[in-house]
This record gives structure tokens, sequence and C-alpha cells, in this order.
């Protein structure tokens, strides 16, 4: 927060990393933070992490760290406040607890394996929502579009949300009925915001339908949706359509 600006250009040196996307100086500055704090506390477990070269030594470990020291760079260093700390403790490939910190919104999503999902102090849970008709749907729009005509019903596009973690996490507060990532999501964009879905009754599936598992040797996933678990056979036989998958 030293280097967030409301509304404007951040203190914080920016460079482009390979790829394109920008890291700025207060990404690593947290991911320092965190690798020393976490690695004392859970200093049996592996460490993945956006800013941090990939050691496929996690592999051969049953617990993970998985972190996104900034989810929603380009929204921070332009002085938008949608972005976020995301943070997993994965265990044979499944999350089972994680966080998601919105220090500029004053907001924190959690949760733990049978413990429920939580946004601050307030016990969260997914919409009850079981049709797609006019369903509030945040993600691309061309996909929004594209789930729409396979559903062959209207929807309603939320404005875009920059961080993912965050798009995702509105599923489980019930802010949103369901939320779409293209592919090329990370690891380190979903663990955390995986389980807290799943605490607060809701899936995150890939377009196939299947849900996902981590601290596999390639970090990226497919097309994904999330969702209340009541909306799960509407949503996955128009997803199947939509994006052109097989059922699974």
């Amino acid at each position: 927060m030293r280097d967030f600006r409301w509304s404007g250009r951040t203190s914080a040196q920016v460079h482009t990393k390979y790829g394109g996307s920008p890291v700025t100086t207060a990404d690593l500055a947290v991911d320092r933070y965190l690798r020393e704090r976490l690695g004392a506390a859970f200093p049996g477990a592996g460490w993945l992490s956006e800013e941090t070269a990939d050691d496929l030594s996690r592999l051969e470990m049953a617990d993970l760290l998985v972190v996104d020291p900034i989810d929603g760079t380009r929204a921070f260093l332009n002085g938008d406040p949608r972005w976020a700390v995301s943070i997993a403790f994965v265990h044979d490939g499944r999350p089972i607890a994680g966080v998601i910190h919105a220090p500029a919104l004053g907001q924190t999503y959690l949760a733990a394996l049978g413990c429920g999902s939580r946004r601050d102090e307030r016990p969260i849970h997914a919409s009850k929502k079981a049709t797609l008709e006019h369903a509030l749907v945040g993600g691309p729009r061309s996909m929004v579009g594209a789930l729409a005509r396979a559903a062959k019903v209207e929807l309603a596009a939320e404005p875009r949300i920059p961080s993912l973690a965050l798009r995702l996490a509105r599923v489980a507060d019930g802010g949103l009925d369901v939320a779409l990532a293209s592919a090329s999501a990370s690891d380190w964009d979903i663990a955390a915001v995986d389980v807290i879905l799943s605490e607060a009754g809701a899936l995150l599936i890939d377009a196939r339908g299947q849900i996902l598992h981590y601290n596999r040797q390639s970090v990226r996933h497919g097309a994904l949706l999330a969702f209340g678990v009541d909306l799960a056979p509407a949503v996955a036989s128009a997803a199947r359509v939509a994006f052109d998958q097989p059922a699974a």
C-alpha cells in the first residue's frame, strides 16, 4: 500500500517480464515477505509463486504454498483498487486453505476445508439461482456471449474485474451468479479462490466439467467457470456447447 496511488500511477518501479506482462517492485517485495513468513510457518511445503522462478522439486512434495503477490498488477500500477494478494495451501493436488486479501478495498476472503468461507468476519454463500436466464455473469465478453448463445438465454454482464481471484470470489459471496476465465490462468491465480468457492457452495471447473488439480508440471489451465452448485446442470451443458468440449 505504500506504493499504491488511488486513481494514479504507482510509485513503485515497473518492469516488463518475459511475455510482456508488468511486474513492480511492490510485487517482488510482497513475494519476498510471504516466502519468508510462510516458509518459516510451513517448512515442509514447496513453493510456487508468480514472481519466483519455478523449482520443480515441488512436484515431489505433498504440500505446496501457492502465491500470487499481486493479482491484478495492471490495476495496482494504474490506481484501480481491484487487486489482491492470493495465498493457497495445497495438499495432494487440491487446495485445503486459501486467503484472498484486497487491501485497497479493505476486504479479505478466506476459507479452509470443512470450515466454510468468510468475507472478513461474515460467512458467505454462493447464489441459489438454478437457471441461467438473466444470470449475472462476470468475465470476458466473448465468453459471456458464447455461454448465452449456447444456453439460449439472456445474461446480465458484469463490468470487468481486473483481478481474476476477486472476480471468481464474487461468486462465493453471491455477488455474481457465474464468473468466467479465459484460457491461460495459472495455479497462483485460482488455487486460493478454488477452496473459497467450494466452501461457499460453489464450483470451479474447466470447460469439460472437471474440477482442477494443482502442483502439476504445467501450472496453466484452460477456460474456467465458477458458479453456485444449483446452477451446475445448466452451466455444464451450456459450457460444453459454448466452448466445444466433450462431456467429462
